[in-house]
């Protein structure tokens, strides 16, 4: 862009660079992003709704897309969005990962389910052959104090499966 400079009365001006970029448009465009991304992020999870647990334990690194089995509060198994049953799960799970031992495969339970029946959801599929298996827990929303053990020391770690805590020997 070149802007116009009133010359000394002449009739004729020149014609000066202008050196100031315009990012209004730039912002505009930022912000309609950002807003579709908000929209449709809570879209892209499975769709079956579950409450779960909450845990101070570290998220793991996920690989491209991990494949998802939910089991809600009434006990019904989920493979990714659809139902399947126990004896099933195996079959369906070798189908949708195509005999890949190796795909990540993450357990959703809710809170109410007994934790008898998530075990015995997590036998069946490492007996069927995959050994990336995981838990998934929601993290909590403040940090809880160690109200897990209230007669443990105070710097001793919670007593619970998850990694040990940065910066302790």
């Amino acid at each position: 862009m070149a802007a116009f400079i009133a010359g000394n009365g002449k009739g004729r001006g020149r014609y000066r660079p202008l050196a100031e970029i315009n990012v209004t448009p730039l912002v505009d465009v930022m912000l309609v992003l950002l807003i579709i991304f908000m929209v449709t992020a809570p879209l892209m999870t499975s769709g079956v709704d579950v409450d779960l647990p909450k845990t101070d334990a570290k998220p793991l690194n996920s690989d491209s897309q991990p494949l998802t089995v939910t089991i809600n509060a009434e006990g019904k198994i989920y493979l990714q969005d659809t139902e399947v049953e126990l004896p099933d799960l195996v079959a369906k799970l070798q189908a949708v990962s195509q005999n890949n031992a190796e795909r990540r495969i993450f357990v959703r339970g809710d809170r109410a389910v007994s934790y008898g029946l998530v075990m015995q959801v997590m036998g069946t599929i490492t007996q069927g052959g995959f050994s990336k298996v995981a838990l998934l827990a929601e993290q909590p929303s403040t940090p809880a104090p160690n109200a897990a053990a209230p007669n443990a020391a105070p710097n001793a770690p919670a007593p619970h499966a998850g990694a040990a805590k940065p910066g302790r020997g």
